[in-house]
């Protein structure tokens, strides 16, 4: 199951950077089926300063990006797309350069940060742009729910939408789409009626103190406990797109367990165009084998569950996703999450709140999906045996692909 999880090629040896270099990249689908938009991603540790890439396939160029997941000023890695037939097989040319720029592609992915509205309406006209790329609250601080527009980072494909609230239940709340397309630049997470008119998505889910889409959250032997208290609390956004976006989440001096030495955590978040399941990674500044941690995903009302007993759980229901009955109607949605059986300690009975998973990290860093879908979507799932099926099938394209890399001499 860990395989699953890993979709990077790690080069071994080190390299040193000529002004520019060209590699051959071969990758084999190992899977009896086809798949559209399978990230392919080449560490860039072995190859000195990287500042640009091009990728081409049969002599035509294919969109890339190239990433600085550390923040310094350095490019680690290099994303791209691929589609497969069933068990096939393609070679990219992939040129890395010592100079120049990144280049621009249309973008698949979206990301923002946006500071409150000011009550003051002569500033009111300015509530679409107060964008920020970094936040960090103290632990003591009154309300972080409230210093963000949308209570939070979101980001998209366009196939779904994600909020996560910038407070201790962290919890990954959805946007529900009709349409392929990206629209929180537009919407913001709250869909004006006029944009309702033109086939906006909106929040199409309650989360309250549940997990929502599994959050990930700690465990006191009995029931989940929120992400608290910490010393401070963190969010950024780590790249913007084309292909993927990456935030994160870091919680430092995070009170896991009262009876342990707090811990720092951060929790990224990969969502890649075309894919409306969404990559999380946890990582902890220390071995934390010994502390129990959990997620799941909430028990929306009168929901049906499914569960395969090796790491993938799920459930779909119909639900009313604000407090404001009277403008929303009930929203049905199918949620899931899958975990690698090894971090699973167990699964937990269903209650009025929650499907929970209690965890166990194996070290310092443990990896697992989420994803949903919404009924009102014109292109995705409209029945509890349709996703449930959808779920199943996905879950057995989940192996990495072959990934071969050839330097030209």
């Amino acid at each position: 199951m860990k395989k699953i999880f890993s979709t990077l090629l790690y080069m071994a040896g080190s390299v040193t950077m000529c002004a520019s270099e060209t590699l051959t990249v071969t990758v084999q689908n190992p899977v009896n089926a086809a798949r559209n938009d399978v990230p392919i991603v080449l560490p860039l540790s072995g190859y000195g300063i990287v500042r640009s890439a091009v990728v081409t396939l049969n002599g035509q160029e294919i969109p890339c990006q190239l990433d600085d997941l550390n923040q310094d000023e350095t490019f680690d890695e290099l994303c791209f797309l691929a589609d497969f037939d069933q068990k096939g097989q393609k070679q990219y040319q992939v040129t890395l350069s010592a100079d120049g720029e990144p280049r621009t592609y249309p973008a698949r992915v979206y990301a923002e940060m946006v500071m409150a509205n000011t009550k003051d309406k002569k500033l009111k006209k300015h509530q679409q742009n107060n964008y920020i790329e970094s936040i960090t609250a103290r632990g003591d601080a009154a309300y972080t729910y409230n210093l963000q527009h949308h209570h939070g980072v979101d980001f998209e494909s366009e196939l779904n939408g994600i909020r996560i609230y910038f407070d201790g239940r962290q919890t990954l709340d959805l946007y529900g789409k009709f349409k392929k397309q990206l629209e929180l630049k537009d919407t913001q997470f709250y869909t004006t009626d006029e944009q309702k008119a033109q086939g906006y998505g909106d929040d199409v889910l309650w989360v309250g103190q549940t997990f929502g889409l599994g959050a990930f959250r700690g465990w006191d032997g009995q029931q989940p406990t929120l992400v608290e208290p910490v010393r401070t609390r963190t969010q950024r956004i780590i790249s913007y797109g084309p292909l993927r976006t990456i935030v994160e989440v870091i919680d430092r001096g995070w009170k896991a367990d009262k009876d342990k030495a707090p811990v720092n955590m951060t929790l990224r978040y990969t969502q890649y165009a075309g894919h409306r399941d969404t990559d999380v990674d946890v990582f902890f500044n220390q071995d934390v084998s010994d502390y129990r941690f959990s997620t799941g995903i909430i028990n929306v009302k009168g929901s049906e569950e499914f569960s395969d007993k090796k790491g993938l759980r799920a459930c779909w229901g119909t639900d009313y996703p604000a407090t404001d009955t009277l403008k929303w109607k009930r929203e049905t949605v199918g949620l899931a999450v899958l975990v690698a059986q090894e971090n699973i300690v167990s699964e937990e009975p269903a209650n009025k709140d929650n499907y929970a998973y209690v965890l166990r990290v194996n070290g310092r860093h443990m990896a697992y999906k989420v994803t949903y879908t919404s009924a009102n979507e014109t292109f995705g799932y409209h029945s509890a045996k349709e996703w449930f099926e959808h779920l199943v099938a996905w879950k057995k394209t989940l192996q990495p692909v072959t990934v071969s890399v050839i330097k030209k001499k």
